[in-house]
């Protein structure tokens, strides 16, 4: 028979599996803190003793990190995706940003459409609460914020997917884009007509979302990726221009 005894599980293991779960998930981020051992005990119910066997295990295993007198962390286990050396490459060839796009094109308008379809109503309200506070920062003159909260929005959508594989390999995506290895997101938003389109395209897709239409939740998306693409290429033809415009006022001025 296939049948075997059943094991009793050690609370450290139970300690691990859970915290393992949080990352997989994206609930604990990568560079988040943890809570103090005592308040983690506590809240897991288990003794320091076990709770400092699973941290022990999960730090071997390159999840948890111990930053001196600071605490226990989640490790920064985004960088592994991409080496040094393919980084350095994206930032140094414009191919790399129009290949880029097309990308979150293709992945995000997929995380859109299940996001409608597969997102939770509690999902739903953090895009909308995302949104929400995009709303409130385009009327500022510095568009930092509004530009964060862009990458936010986007994450939202992908987490509402609950695909595992892409959360991760899409989170690993963003913090490249937020290092400025493809493009300045607030190069994006410096013009008030761009500011203006932008936040109509996130309230379509947001719209489409709240009302579960898959089919248009993905549309806007794709809509909204093929603007940036174009604005980009635009902007970047533009500053093309004015540098060979200054190259020729300068030799018009030697002359």
């Amino acid at each position: 028979m296939p049948f075997q005894k059943v094991q009793p599980e050690k609370l450290s293991d139970a300690v691990t599996k859970q915290i393992e779960l949080l990352i997989l998930r994206g609930i604990l981020r990568p560079g988040e803190r943890l809570p103090s051992e005592r308040e983690l005990s506590e809240r897991l119910g288990v003794s320091r003793p076990s709770l400092r066997e699973a941290i022990s295990d999960l730090q071997d295993r390159g999840l948890l990190s111990t930053r001196a007198g600071s605490g226990i962390y989640v490790a920064e286990v985004l960088g592994s995706a991409f080496s040094d050396a393919l980084v350095k490459l994206f930032a140094s060839h414009q191919e790399a940003v129009f290949d880029y796009i097309s990308f979150r094109r293709d992945m995000e308008g997929l995380a859109a459409e299940r996001a409608a379809r597969l997102g939770s109503d509690t999902d739903l309200q953090v895009v909308q609460s995302i949104f929400d506070k995009m709303q409130a920062a385009h009327s500022k003159r510095n568009p930092a914020g509004e530009a964060q909260l862009d990458a936010d929005f986007h994450l939202a959508i992908i987490e509402a997917s609950h695909n595992v594989i892409m959360l991760h390999m899409m989170r690993s995506m963003y913090q490249l884009l937020r290092e400025g290895v493809f493009y300045n997101r607030q190069m994006m938003f410096k013009q008030r007509t761009t500011r203006d389109t932008l936040l109509n395209q996130h309230r379509a897709i947001n719209t489409a979302l709240q009302a579960r239409d898959a089919e248009g939740a993905r549309a806007a998306v794709e809509a909204h990726l093929d603007y940036v693409r174009t604005t980009l290429f635009d902007l970047k033809k533009s500053e093309r221009n004015e540098q060979i415009a200054k190259q020729r006022f300068d030799h018009e001025q030697a002359r």
